[in-house]
């Protein structure tokens, strides 16, 4: 069975999607069975990985409304190991009717639709929506665990409280299994004050959970890196763009880190 992890925030520009195709991709880079789950609207992971919009007819919209079977959406990747489940604009739409109080289940649909695929691969990554709402609350039923990227700058951990209180509530309601995987500090800047104090911050609070190197104690952080903000725009993740950069390097060390446990 398959490991599913969530990255999530309802925050944006924390680094979600770039967290999400990178560690997937590192995680494939190691010889693991990956699929990238893009249940975001905005498609940017798919973006990330080569594919513009117009390259696939269905997407993961179809699959949520039950029309189309996740096994019937998967695209190959340029990474070895790595499958994309596509998404699209159109997927703001599956909002209402999840909103829908008669739908019975309406939080486990993702989960059903996964059952499907999960012996095929060895870590199921779900890139989630900036917001709270039915879509996040889908992917978070469906996962073993949630990693938490928190940018290291001002307002840092603003609105955490809310997201910690909903991963909280899920775990009580619907998915007494899902666990906080850890929190990931990144656009970490070494020169910049304010980024020391936000990590100065989270390792006060949430020490147990931030993810450490393979040897030492040090923990890991994303850093402000321009190959990392480049790489979405040649639809590769960062590892297969600038392998030898401080990002690939970064994610490299979470993959390591999560295939430990």
């Amino acid at each position: 069975m398959s490991e599913v992890i969530s990255i999530a925030n309802q925050k944006g520009g924390v680094g979600k999607t770039t967290t999400a195709v990178n560690l997937a991709a590192s995680l494939a880079e190691r010889g693991k069975r990956v699929i990238l789950l893009d249940i975001d609207p905005q498609s940017n992971a798919t973006t990330s990985l080569g594919y513009a919009r117009g390259d696939y007819e269905y997407n993961i919209y179809h699959v949520l409304i039950g029309s189309k079977k996740l096994s019937e959406v998967i695209l190959d990747t340029e990474v070895e190991n790595l499958s994309l489940a596509p998404s699209n604009i159109g997927l703001v739409g599956i909002e209402k009717e999840f909103y829908n109080p008669k739908k019975r289940n309406r939080e486990l649909v993702l989960k059903e639709k996964i059952e499907e695929i999960s012996d095929r691969y060895d870590y199921i990554i779900i890139d989630s929506p900036p917001a709270l709402g039915p879509i996040t609350i889908n992917a978070l039923s469906a996962s073993d665990s949630v990693i938490i990227p928190i940018q290291c700058e001002f307002f840092a951990l603003e609105g955490l409280a809310q997201l910690l209180n909903t991963v909280s509530l899920i775990k009580k309601t619907i998915n007494p299994k899902l666990k906080i995987k850890g929190f990931l500090p990144t656009m970490y800047s070494k020169q910049n004050n304010l980024s020391k104090q936000v990590l100065a911050d989270l390792t006060h609070h949430f020490k147990d959970k931030l993810f450490h190197k393979k040897k030492g104690k040090e923990c890991i952080v994303i850093p402000r890196n321009v190959k990392v903000a480049e790489s979405p725009s040649f639809g590769k993740p960062v590892i297969a763009y600038a392998a030898k950069s401080k990002g690939s390097h970064a994610y490299r060390d979470l993959a390591v880190a999560i295939m430990k446990g």
